[in-house]
């Protein structure tokens, strides 16, 4: 019966417009008639993929259409998908291990056995090769972390004890709590100066200080408080340790080279459920993520079925928005600074981007797929149960765990996956091209396809003859991008090189436990807001996404000041958040509450920002190579579209502070041209908007064969840049040999040939101008008299008198 009303789904679907973010305007739904309202979530979600598959598949037929006129098209051929993993994984599918394990602060997949500690490094690829092995002691294994030096494994044997082992001596210790009042939770190593062990128990955190000469661990502080589980990555640097009934109040640390701070704490909210009952918060339903060197944190409300999105500043924990989520079943990823939300019973994944100027998701809901499997299984329309049985797992299984940030580790079947985003589909999905641009500009996952593909997403624009103020957006988002790059520092020595070249050629606190909330927003309706990171335009948003570059500093500024155990006072403000987005008011009423004091808390990992930056942004040079060198020969028929164009990078680049090439200014001069528009030459020429150059110039001397005043416009343009040689010739080419003597010996240029003049003076026919030329040499170089030039004319001068 599922499987019919599925298949009626798929044949019958008659759709005109798809708000896939919040479904209220189920007016324009139906389905043979039934409202969708009558569906559930996980039915919506796979009519929502439906619709998503024809409008992406629309996209793709036009980019196959035009990549038979232009190289680089934007079509991916495969199944559908904007997220994947890639086979073949890692297979540690070993006999006799127990558990797998992941230690994120060395990015190890650890599988212990009996006696021995097998680890895979799995960054910055997952590797194809046997694992690493260290030697224990038999028991049980809890737990297990690498020191960051490597040098020490720590091994949880139990609730009540932590062992620890020199790699090097294989002398053990062990860290034991009181088994009668506390138990440990877990622990993990740190790059704190002041510390180096921190042990989560019941009871609070012990701080550890390791002493290598003797193996032993000395206890520098003690944090007493009640704990019910914790959570970290060493990604942020940042443990939050859960407490209270439901396990809403949370007490937050950092621990990163430059000390410790405190977070404030906080409250997260939980809806109630119809029989008033209060839901306990699970561990598994909190995450945190690092997104453009920014600390998020993820809460499910499996109540509402909503994800709360709260961002943690020095002195407040600020809930950012409340995304629906349609299902009680999630997973979160965070790869190349786009949060993935997985909806594991739809098995479909949701992208967010939180520099756009909304929480609105990148795309629609799409499945994720299994890519570089056998050729025999390649199909595009291959479902998720055949990827499956291809590979031997099940997608979004229950044997699946997702490890902060991009990896899944398939504990049933012994494999370990990382995910992926597919630019290429995401831009072949959407048509906002200056949207898609700023969200290609802010990855870095592979610089050299990002690059091809928005200068493939430029070429296409024009080629389809986009309205021009859509083209001009999107020079405005690739020439901005590449301008901040430049003032940041110029990234690679490669991209400063590149532009080298492109320029020559042309609050107080209070006591209490609060979150901030945003309002509320009752039902399904989603309202489309403002995101308060975002401070408007692209050169605002790559400085904020520049954060991480300072990231060393920020740490150094967060630790000189004291660390408070308060918050900002929220009275009045302060309320439960329910699905739907933050509206632009409770926004502004947030940032005055913050304050501009208030200074977001940095994670203690660097983005390398300016590198990726620097690898993706394209310069004026670039964008004249590889996009107007190639659409001319496309556009003959449309000289006006183009020089329009032009027109607007010209307006983009000197908005940016960038010099255009100057071969565009030629390309532009020839257009105009084409289309007889020479009084606009003289216009761009008067007021510099055709940067003057030799080569303009020479140019327009070529294009005003056929119309004189561009002619002498590209003569004027030599003489004002004191090109005498190039205008002593032109003048000659035009036969005005005696204007060019005259010029010749005021700003006494000696490289142009006598002969060329006394040539010009004997088809004149006159004996009296060849006098005066031969006169004129003879006193201007002295040397020209024992030449053959001046016996010649000199004889040729008698003969005509």
């Amino acid at each position: 019966m599922h499987e019919e009303r599925e298949q009626s789904l798929r044949l019958r679907t008659n759709l005109f417009w798809c708000d896939y973010c919040g479904f209220q305007q189920e007016k324009l739904y139906h389905v043979d008639g039934e409202s969708l309202s009558s569906f559930s979530h996980l039915e919506k979600w796979k009519l929502i993929c439906l619709v998503e598959q024809a409008v992406y598949h629309s996209h793709l037929r036009r980019q196959r259409m035009l990549g038979n006129q232009m190289q680089g098209g934007l079509g991916t051929p495969g199944a559908l998908s904007h997220a994947y993993v890639q086979h073949p994984p890692l297979r540690c599918d070993i006999p006799d291990i127990r558990g797998l394990f992941y230690d994120d602060a060395n990015k190890f997949l650890i599988a212990p056995t009996a006696d021995r500690i097998l680890y895979w490094k799995i960054a910055p690829f997952i590797p194809s090769g046997p694992p690493n092995s260290d030697p224990i002691n038999e028991g049980p294994v809890l737990s297990v972390r690498y020191s960051l030096d490597h040098k020490v494994i720590g091994i949880q044997r139990s609730r009540h004890e932590i062992e620890f082992r020199s790699r090097e001596t294989g002398v053990t210790c062990s860290k034991k709590c009181r088994a009668d009042s506390e138990t440990i939770l877990g622990f993990f190593w740190t790059d704190c100066p002041t510390c180096d062990v921190i042990l989560v128990k019941t009871s609070g955190l012990d701080l550890l200080s390791y002493e290598p000469q003797s193996h032993a661990f000395r206890l520098v502080e003690s944090k007493k408080f009640n704990v019910s589980w914790y959570l970290y990555t060493h990604e942020s640097r940042l443990i939050l340790l859960a407490s209270g009934m439901q396990c809403t109040m949370f007490t937050g640390y950092q621990f990163s080279a430059g000390g410790i701070v405190k977070i404030p704490k906080f409250e997260m909210m939980m809806s109630k459920t119809e029989a008033n009952n209060k839901p306990v918060l699970a561990a598994d339903d909190v995450h945190i993520v690092t997104v453009y060197g920014r600390i998020y944190c993820l809460q499910l409300d499996r109540v509402s079925t909503s994800l709360n999105l709260y961002r943690f500043y020095r002195d407040a924990v600020v809930q950012q928005c409340t995304l629906p989520t349609y299902s009680s079943r999630i997973a979160v990823s965070a790869v190349d600074n786009i949060i993935m939300v997985h909806q594991i019973d739809a098995k479909v994944v949701i992208l967010y981007d939180v520099s756009l100027d909304s929480y609105a998701p990148v795309s629609a809901p799409l499945p994720l797929l299994v890519r570089g499997l056998p050729s025999n299984n390649r199909q595009a329309s291959q479902t998720a149960d055949s990827q499956s049985s291809a590979y031997g797992g099940t997608i979004y299984g229950d044997g699946w765990n997702f490890l902060i940030p991009d990896l899944i580790c398939d504990a049933e079947n012994g494999l370990l996956w990382r995910l992926h985003l597919d630019l290429e589909a995401i831009a072949a999905s959407s048509s906002d091209a200056p949207s898609i641009l700023e969200f290609l500009q802010r990855r870095k996952s592979d610089p050299s396809t990002i690059k091809a593909i928005c200068l493939a997403i430029v070429r296409t624009i024009i080629l389809e003859r986009r309205p021009v103020i859509t083209v001009a957006k999107a020079m405005d988002v690739v020439l901005d991008s590449y301008s901040h790059l430049m003032k940041m520092g110029g990234g690679l020595p490669g991209v400063r090189q590149i532009h080298e070249q492109s320029q020559r050629l042309g609050g107080q606190p209070v006591e209490g436990s609060h979150v901030i909330s945003q309002g509320t927003s009752p039902g399904p309706t989603v309202s489309h807001s403002v995101n308060p990171d975002q401070a408007g335009g692209v050169a605002n948003r790559s400085a904020q996404e520049n954060s991480g570059v300072d990231l060393g500093i920020e740490r150094t500024t967060l630790n000189t000041s004291s660390d408070s155990d308060e918050i900002t006072n929220l009275s009045g403000v302060t309320s439960q958040g329910t699905s739907g987005y933050q509206t632009s008011e409770a926004i502004t009423k947030r940032q005055q509450v913050v304050g501009e004091d208030s200074r977001p808390l940095s994670s203690g990992t660097s983005m390398q920002h300016g590198q990726h930056a620097g690898s993706v942004a394209i310069s004026p040079i670039e964008m004249f190579q590889s996009v107007f060198a190639i659409v001319e020969d496309e556009m003959v028929g449309d000289p006006a579209y183009l020089s329009a164009v032009i027109m607007e990078f010209l307006r983009s680049a000197s908005k940016a502070g960038l010099k255009a090439p100057p071969n565009l200014y030629l390309m532009m001069a020839t257009l105009l041209a084409r289309s007889n528009r020479y009084a606009e030459i003289a216009l761009f020429v008067s007021n510099k908007i055709l940067e003057p150059s030799k080569e303009l110039a020479m140019q327009l001397m070529e294009l005003g064969q056929q119309h004189p005043p561009t002619r002498k416009l590209g003569l004027d343009m030599l003489r004002e840049r004191s090109l005498h040689h190039d205008y002593v010739a032109a003048l000659l080419q035009d036969g005005y040999y005696l204007e060019a003597l005259r010029y010749a010996r005021k700003y006494k240029v000696i490289t142009v040939q006598p002969a060329l003049f006394l040539e010009k003076a004997v088809a004149s026919n006159s004996a009296q101008n060849l006098a005066a030329v031969l006169s004129f040499f003879c006193e201007f170089t002295p040397s020209f008299k024992t030449t053959s030039d001046f016996g010649r004319y000199r004889h040729i001068l008698s003969e005509m008198v």
